[in-house]
């Protein structure tokens, strides 16, 4: 994406900062929450994909928690925190292909009642952390489009383990579980992309402006 085509973003004011930090917390809180609990029906499961779901959980606090932190940093630190943000959302993509690796050679069917049951509630969890971050966005900039596309993405990843679980039953087959692995591994890879590309437009524009207040 070239910078200049870029649509102009506008200075959060105080008022909107300070909802960005309610709304951010309020989303790593959330989070937080659902962790523990994805994480127990994980082992229970036994299910490669619901586990790095679950790890994504504890990803999606550490960045929220980071955009909070990182709210009143200038333009060049917002623009480096999100090169960051884009390497952390990589996170859940390597625990998972640790896990497909290892069951590769004799992939077993996870439990699917449990399985579902815990993808609802990441759905409920993760529908409603993307609500209120879609608010929120457009201020922040990368940092804040780190949680709405990780938010939105997760979503997508709770619905795609629903219909794998049905598969599994179907088969009673592991492989299933192995292959949705792999489309977590590719939402995380394009997450990544966007924001590092924000990133780097923010980091263009606080280059620019440097170079202004020195002319």
């Amino acid at each position: 994406m070239d910078p200049a085509d870029a649509p102009e973003e506008r200075p959060a004011t105080r008022t909107q900062v300070e909802h960005l930090r309610r709304v951010v917390l309020t989303v790593a809180g959330l989070n937080a929450g659902y962790f523990v609990v994805e994480f127990a029906v994980a082992l229970v499961a036994g299910s490669v994909a619901l586990l790095a779901d679950s790890v994504d959980f504890l990803e999606d606090t550490s960045v929220n928690l980071l955009i909070a932190m990182a709210l009143s940093w200038s333009l060049a630190r917002r623009a480096w925190m999100g090169k960051a943000m884009a390497v952390i959302i990589l996170g859940p993509a390597v625990v998972a292909g640790v896990e497909a690796i290892q069951r590769f050679g004799d992939p077993t069917a996870p439990r699917v009642v449990p399985l579902v049951l815990a993808s609802l509630g990441a759905i409920a969890v993760n529908g409603t952390c993307a609500w209120l971050l879609t608010s929120v966005r457009q201020h922040g900039g990368s940092l804040s489009r780190a949680a709405f596309l990780s938010a939105r993405n997760d979503v997508l990843v709770n619905l795609a383990i629903i219909a794998m679980g049905f598969v599994t039953l179907w088969t009673g087959s592991g492989w299933p579980d192995l292959v949705l692995g792999c489309f977590i591994i590719l939402l995380a890879f394009r997450a990544a992309w966007e924001v590092w590309e924000v990133s780097e437009e923010e980091r263009l524009a606080a280059k620019a402006l440097a170079g202004e207040v020195i002319d």
